[in-house]
């Protein structure tokens, strides 16, 4: 089980066996080289811990503890986290700023007990068997390693795949594993898994705070200031990686004041032109004077290490940067050993344009319903569809109040999934339906968590919605690409404290007209360069669209549309070679073909063994 998760922690390893407990531990070394090997135990005997992540105020919450009779004999976090744990029992959790996924065996309860972050930046999960036996592990492969479960498709969480890049909720892609949701804790007594949430974000705005903009702007910079610096504990070698957009570049203006000697930064980008940010990497990095690195990849390595990034990950890649990442960890890890990334910040600032369409479409289609003849809104949607597949118009009017239905719903949940719930209704066979057994609502899990938003604007339900499903996805990316170089990623636009002021903010400093990230932006006025603070969101675009039409129609061909794949009997096989050749002709279907490449990939690795990685 642990030497499956070599790449996680190639240092050192531990082991704990007592009866039919076992706790298993890779260490990558970070903070307190020599004496901070797992699992570790309390001073008695009776309570041993195994952890991953960091603790940013570990050395904060010592001098309490000591005051509590408590004397620590590593300068480790994980200590830290032994010691509060038995002065404060699982409300431990509660202190501990970072990122983290820990468990303690409690010898005198004979009861284990497994937290995980807030914001889910360190993966966590578990399955239990039909006798009660009840394994965990940062990754799922652990799971299969010691026959957890049997390798087979959770049918509950297709159709969410489908739709949402991956599972939302609990579930994951493997019937009988499920992921410990962020903000929450478990515990395992007499082979019984009782769950509970100890944090949530809260968009709950105090009437009675008069702070102006430059208020909100000062106090949020604060707060971003301090969380890098936090981030910067390390007894190892530490970098960044550098996209060029106004989030990594953030980062770097900031570390480069707190640190005395050059930063090193990492960038990568694909040989294409519209795939390309690195000369906005330069820019950053020539303003700050960093150590830069750069690495290009070609389609042929990228094609070349999908099967083995698929195995990385556990589940389907969701997003194609999945494997620009593992490429600048790859080079990355021949410098540093952790990097602080700039992830985050789209779900908690309204990054992406999908909000500002999203409410602006909301609006305009209510207007436009309500003023336009049924006949005449009929027509103009007739007129959109003959628009050429090829026309970049086409693609934008279909998703526009012309063609949508003014709901949250139509023009957020539908809009912007890979397979939509209409699309998914002719794709998925009349075997797989019945298989799903009532439970094909690709958006149920989106739809609950928009609608337990109390009191919130449209903006704060659908932000809290993509933090709590959306961004878990891009945080297990950003964790298990790093990890499989063997280097631990850091996100500083995720600090919980932040995240909190951040929600609490009036929206205005969040997306103001056609301004996204308002607050960032404003706070790097005159430190960023024009040309960075000014720029769109490019979203890292890898152009698999195009090289599935060219020289990788290949790909398709194999894991798509041959009889292999074909007679699943997942999917309608018309329906599916019907989606390939409307791309192939034009029209814009790069992130179904992937979708399903990645899917057949997963299969045939993961539920059918053909290939194995070492780790």
């Amino acid at each position: 089980m642990r030497d499956v998760l070599r790449h996680r922690g190639p240092d050192e390893e531990g082991i704990f066996t007592s009866g039919r407990l076992g706790l298993g531990h890779r260490r990558l070394s970070i903070v307190d080289l020599k004496t901070g090997q797992q699992p570790m135990f309390s001073d008695d005997g009776t309570l041993a811990v195994v952890y991953n992540g960091e603790v940013y105020n570990h050395l904060e919450l010592r001098p309490e503890l000591e005051q509590r009779g408590y004397a620590f004999r590593t300068t480790s976090d994980t200590e830290t986290i032994l010691r509060a744990y038995e002065a404060y029992g699982p409300a431990a959790v509660e202190r501990l700023r970072g990122m983290f996924a820990f468990a303690i065996w409690d010898s005198r309860k004979e009861e284990l007990f497994i937290a995980r972050d807030r914001l889910g930046v360190k993966p966590l999960y578990y399955a239990q068997g039909a006798d009660g036996s009840f394994y965990f592990g940062s990754e799922i492969k652990a799971l299969l390693a010691v026959n957890a479960v049997r390798p087979e498709l959770e049918m509950r969480a297709l159709t969410d795949y489908l739709a949402n890049h991956a599972p939302s909720g609990e579930l994951t892609l493997f019937a009988g594993v499920k992921r410990l949701l962020p903000g929450h804790t478990l515990t395992v007594k007499d082979n019984k898994i009782s769950t509970r949430q100890y944090w949530d974000v809260s968009f709950e705005r105090n009437t009675d705070d008069h702070r102006t903009d430059a208020d909100w702007v000062r106090d949020w910079s604060e707060l971003f200031r301090e969380s890098v610096r936090l981030r910067l504990m390390s007894d190892v070698p530490l970098g960044m990686f550098l996209s060029g957009g106004i989030d990594s570049s953030a980062i770097a203006a900031v570390m480069s004041e707190l640190v005395d000697s050059p930063i090193k930064t990492f960038s990568v980008a694909f040989a294409e032109r519209e795939a390309n940010e690195l000369r906005y990497a330069r820019l950053v990095a020539e303003r700050f004077a960093t150590d830069h690195h750069e690495v290009v990849v070609t389609p042929e390595q990228f094609f070349e290490v999908l099967p083995e990034l698929v195995w990385h990950e556990d589940e389907p890649l969701a997003h194609p940067s999945s494997v620009a990442l593992y490429f600048v960890s790859k080079l990355a890890a021949k410098h540093v050993k952790v990097v602080l990334t700039g992830e985050g910040s789209d779900e908690s600032l309204a990054g992406y344009p999908r909000y500002m369409r999203t409410l602006a479409n909301l609006r305009l289609g209510k207007l436009y319903n309500e003023l336009m003849p049924g006949m005449a809104r009929s027509l103009l949607a007739k007129g959109v569809e003959a628009l050429p597949l090829r026309s970049k118009i086409r693609h934008k009017l279909r998703k526009s109040f012309l063609t949508v239905e003014p709901t949250i719903d139509s023009m957020y949940f539908d809009n912007f999934a890979v397979f939509p719930r209409t699309m998914q209704d002719s794709l998925l066979t009349p075997a797989t339906r019945e298989r799903l057994n009532g439970s094909a609502d690709p958006y149920a899990e989106m739809s609950r968590l928009f609608d337990s938003v109390e009191n919130g604007s449209l903006l704060d339900r659908m932000l809290y919605a993509d933090t709590k499903t959306y961004l878990h996805e891009l945080l297990m990316k950003q964790d298990q690409m790093s990890m499989a170089a063997s280097i631990e990623s850091r996100v500083p636009f995720l600090d919980h404290k932040l995240i909190e002021f951040t929600a609490a903010m009036p929206t205005r400093m969040k997306l103001r007209g056609r301004t996204t990230k308002y607050v960032l932006r404003k706070a790097m006025e005159g430190t960023l360069p024009d040309e960075i603070l000014s720029r769109g969101k490019m979203g890292f675009p890898v152009p698999v669209g195009k090289w599935f039409r060219g020289e990788f129609r290949s790909v398709v061909d194999e894991y798509i549309l041959s009889e292999r794949s074909l007679g699943r009997g997942i999917f309608e096989p018309a329906v599916v070679k019907n989606i390939v050749y409307r791309h192939m002709m034009g029209e814009n279907h790069d992130e179904r073909l992937w979708a399903l490449v990645n899917l057949e990939i997963w299969q045939r690795n993961m539920l059918e063994g053909e290939t194995r990685w070492q780790g």
